[in-house]
């Protein structure tokens, strides 16, 4: 079996290592780390927690133990995708590297960049930087990548996902073409290969796993909660949550739970908390303090669950993790191979769960035909599906809009009714029934004393309107019943009220 004392180290390197405890490289070490002494680029494809990082990180101090760095231009570049997996490659290099001299600076952002720049302006051996933050320092003309020797890019398909791609290509084009280069990351997506092929040279591809595979220490689990409505889900996912840190009871030393949106991430975190759960949430909106606190705390075993997004998913380096449970299923497939790697690490054992709706049936699917086989089926908690039933429908307090609208609508006859005048005596009726015009013939009556429809009198309305030209011009027409002398009336019973005039309103009353 390989030693690291058979790979040729710096035994300043091999004094480091032992200290910390290791002996044995992982597969994904020992292929790579003598193609790394030999000057030759590596592309490097293994699964989370096999190692990557020292696989590139002991290397780069063996080769860099000759030599010194200039100011502003350091001798080699890290590139990582976050600021959590920038700090795990600095903790790494700090590790091996405690008995050499090298230098290193760390550039990330929610950091003051004065700090910063009194480090590079010092000279250091090893930059190691998230992409965004780099370009910042080399566009204020505080940074120069030409004497670059060896460049590695640590998880690149999560470059690709970020969308860091076209920084990655334009960092290339500022470093010298004779540099070596080491690619590693746990997938392989075919835009990676694109960029391997015009960036590298002749790689020595290692391949540990097959991509995109899952720990065989790994126990999963899939709990699939029944349907409910939209506005539910999210409130039995928390039961379910809730039910499931219980019956696991100790088992959970610490766990990472994971969230694929941010606003969730704090709304679990405070659910957790008001139920008694040791619970911190950690995503990408945080101050650079904020995130580092409870990070601290769950690797000292003082924080039991840290609730977090994707951008821990990337660089969490607890080998004690002994839980991870995907209350979100994530959206890429490769998340999940990722998320579940922060468990089971250094050949530890490790649990991961999953919850999932109807609604994440989809993302099941893709992470089923990425692992090439189905997720074991656990039970699912007993929880109540929180449905509302009549009884709930019923004590719903009602707006007070909702009242008032329904107010008038409770009694509309009677209403209506106390509109209509009551009837007036024989001498005082008879009148009002009688037509107004004096031509008018005895067969008139009935039409002038019969009620017409609303649409009837507003037609009747605009042809009076139309036949009396301006105001104040001669009455013609007066031969005609539905045209009598009472148009002015109607006139002066329009003024305000729109096209529609009631219909007790066209009527006239005169005394006996």
């Amino acid at each position: 079996m390989t030693q690291f004392s058979d790979l040729k180290l710096d035994p300043k390197v091999l004094k480091a290592i032992d200290e910390a405890g290791y002996t044995t490289p992982t597969p994904i070490q020992a292929q790579a780390i003598p193609h790394a002494l030999e000057g030759r680029d590596v592309l490097g494809i293994a699964q989370t927690g096999t190692g990557k990082t020292a696989s590139f990180t002991l290397p780069l101090i063996t080769r860099l133990g000759r030599g010194r760095a200039r100011a502003r231009m350091p001798r080699s570049l890290v590139l990582a995708p976050t600021r959590e997996l920038a700090a795990q490659v600095a903790e790494n290099f700090d590790t091996y590297a405690k008995y050499t001299r090298l230098t290193k600076a760390l550039l990330i952002g929610g950091v003051a960049f004065g700090e910063q720049d009194k480090l590079i302006d010092r000279g250091v051996d090893v930059l190691i930087a998230t992409p965004g933050r780099l370009l910042d320092h080399f566009e204020r003309g505080k940074l120069l990548l030409t004497g670059v020797e060896v460049m590695v890019v640590d998880e690149a398909d999560r470059m690709l996902d970020m969308g860091f791609i076209p920084d990655i290509e334009r960092i290339f084009g500022l470093t010298p073409f004779t540099r070596q280069t080491f690619f590693y990351s746990a997938t392989m997506a075919p835009e990676i290969e694109r960029i391997t092929n015009t960036f590298l040279s002749n790689p020595a591809r290692i391949e540990i796993a097959r991509q995109a595979t899952a720990s065989e220490t790994i126990a999963q689990e899939l709990i699939e909660l029944p349907a409910t409505r939209r506005d539910g889900a999210a409130k039995l996912k928390r039961e379910a949550l809730r039910a499931i840190i219980k019956a696991e009871g100790d088992k959970i030393e610490n766990a990472v739970i994971f969230c694929n949106r941010k606003v969730d991430v704090d709304i679990l975190s405070k659910s957790l908390q008001k139920y008694k759960f040791d619970a911190a949430p950690i995503h990408g909106d945080l101050d650079q303090s904020v995130r580092t606190r409870p990070l601290e705390k769950f690797r000292e075993g003082e924080l039991r669950l840290l609730i977090a997004s994707d951008v821990a998913a990337r660089g969490l380096d607890v080998p004690s993790v002994s839980h991870v449970i995907n209350y979100d299923l994530p959206s890429h497939p490769e998340d999940y191979v990722h998320r579940i790697g922060r468990t089971g690490r250094a050949g530890r054992s490790g649990k991961a769960i999953s919850l999932m709706v109807p609604a994440d049936q989809k993302y099941l699917d893709q992470i089923e035909a990425l692992l090439q086989k189905p997720l074991p089926r656990g039970t699912a908690p007993d929880i109540a599906t929180p449905t509302e039933t009549p009884e709930a429908e019923s004590e719903r307090p009602r707006s007070r809009t909702r009242d008032r609208d329904r107010k008038p609508r409770a009694k509309p006859a009677p209403e209506a009714q106390a509109q209509i005048p009551a009837p007036v005596p024989a001498p005082v009726q008879a009148p009002v029934q009688a037509p107004v015009q004096a031509t008018a013939t005895p067969a008139a009556k009935p039409k002038a004393e019969a009620p017409q429809p609303e649409k009837a009198q507003l037609h009747q309305f605009e042809d009076a309107k139309a036949a009396r030209g301006p105001r104040g011009a001669p009455t013609q027409g007066r031969n005609r019943p539905e045209r009598g002398d009472n148009r002015n009336d109607q006139r002066g019973a329009v003024v305000g009220m729109g096209d529609h005039v009631p219909d007790f309103l066209m009527r006239q009353f005169r005394s006996a």
